[in-house]
C-alpha cells in the first residue's frame, strides 16, 4: 500500500482547517497516511514515504520556520534515496507567496523531488474556498500514489 507522507505547519484555526482538508481529500482513497507537524516530522518519515505533501504559511516572506527545520534535519539523511519522490505544495500566504515557493522549490530542487502539480497558493484575506482547494489538493495527491501514477 503506498503511504502519503503529509507535513503541513498550521499555527492557527484557519490553517488547521486547511490542514484537516488535506487529510480528508487523502482520507478518500485507499493509501496510508502519515500526517505530522514539520516539527515532529523526520528523515524516517520521509524515507517510508512514498509522496510527499508540504504546507507552511508564509513567514516575512519565507517558509514558515517549522517546515525550515524539517528540511534542515532531513536534507542530508534524504538526499541520496529519495530522489524523484513525488511531492506538491500549498502556502498559505498573506502575501504573495512568491518568497516562499522559491524557498521551497529551491530545497526540493536540490533533493532531487519532482512535483506532481504546481503549487497552491492562498493569497491575500482568508476565503472560504481555500479549504476546498486543499481538500482537492490531498485527494489528487492520493488518488495519483494509488493509481501508480506517482
Amino acid at each position: 500500500m503506498a503511504r502519503l507522507l503529509v507535513i503541513v505547519h498550521a499555527p492557527s484555526p484557519n490553517t488547521k482547517r486547511l490542514f484537516e482538508a488535506v487529510l480528508a481529500g487523502a482520507h478518500e482513497s485507499a493509501i496510508d497516511i502519515v500526517a505530522r507537524s514539520p516539527f515532529e516530522a523526520g528523515p524516517d518519515d520521509v524515507l517510508a514515504a512514498d509522496g510527499i505533501m508540504l504546507g507552511t504559511t508564509e513567514n516575512l516572506g519565507y517558509m514558515s520556520g517549522a517546515l525550515k527545520d524539517f528540511f534542515d534535519r532531513s536534507y542530508y539523511p534524504c538526499l541520496e534515496q529519495t530522489q524523484g519522490r513525488p511531492y506538491c505544495l500549498f502556502i498559505r500566504a498573506g502575501h504573495d507567496g512568491t518568497g516562499t515557493r522559491r524557498g521551497v522549490e529551491t530545497i526540493v530542487t536540490g533533493l532531487r523531488w519532482r512535483a506532481v502539480q504546481e503549487p497552491i497558493i492562498l493569497r491575500g484575506d482568508w476565503r472560504e474556498d481555500f479549504v476546498q482547494q486543499c481538500h482537492d489538493l490531498g485527494a489528487a495527491m492520493a488518488a495519483g500514489l494509488e493509481a501508480g501514477i506517482f
